[in-house]
């Protein structure tokens, strides 16, 4: 494995890249409840795994340099371009910024940062009249919040995977599910019969595109 130098090493990048992502996450999701803190933490690590990792120290590079350097000598994992594992394992060429595994991660990205916004306006709005959300995404689906974070995580796998990172993600998938669950069951408590109603006609995780609207009857 040869070594230029180091892309390595850059906490500011580290600090900079974290918050920006954090601080736009939060803007979105405003967690407000102790369960909206929670997601909101799990995710904030996750994201802090990730940069620690893309800018400060590649742990899952020198974790896998023996192999790495078997596999494909003479390449340098510790430049940047490189970092980029899933473009040189799976032999794609060209610029990694530009394969489709980081498009189609941009396009999860922003599609999970555009759904977090959506689910928040409708959310926001139904806890201020203490109602049910049924409107919006909440039409389609039950937990469009914790589909938005998983969506945004899943997308930064697909351009910038790490050991942490893939351990966190499973784990947090765990996490939103268990969240999740003791939401609806506070939301039984709350609602009674109109969520009972509402469960039978939105699915929880898979959104549906129907044109009915009858989970916006209440």
């Amino acid at each position: 494995m040869m070594h230029g130098d180091s892309a390595y090493g850059l906490w500011t990048l580290v600090i900079l890249n974290s918050a920006v992502f954090i601080f736009f996450a939060f803007s979105f999701a405003k967690p407000q409840t102790k369960t909206d803190w929670r997601s909101f933490g799990a995710f904030s690590a996750f994201i802090i795994a990730l940069f620690t990792e893309m800018y400060g120290f590649p742990l899952t590079i020198y974790f896998l340099s023996g192999w790495l350097a078997e596999k494909y000598p003479g390449v340098d994992f510790l430049s940047h371009e490189n970092g980029h594992l899933l473009h040189t394992l799976l032999g794609l060429e060209g610029n990694a910024h530009w394969d489709p595994l980081h498009i189609a991660s941009n396009i999860l990205i922003v599609l999970g940062f555009f759904l977090l916004a959506s689910a928040w306006n409708v959310l926001h709005k139904a806890q201020q009249t203490r109602s049910l959300a049924t409107t919006g995404w909440y039409a389609r689906c039950r937990h469009p919040q914790y589909i938005a974070f998983i969506m945004i995580m899943f997308g930064f796998l697909l351009q910038w995977p790490t050991l942490p990172t893939l351990v966190m993600f499973p784990i947090l998938v765990i996490v939103y599910v268990r969240l999740a669950k003791r939401e609806e069951k506070m939301s039984l408590e709350e609602f009674g019969d109109e969520y009972r109603h509402y469960m039978k006609s939105t699915p929880a995780w898979i959104p549906k595109f129907a044109t009915e609207n009858t989970a916006s009857t209440y």
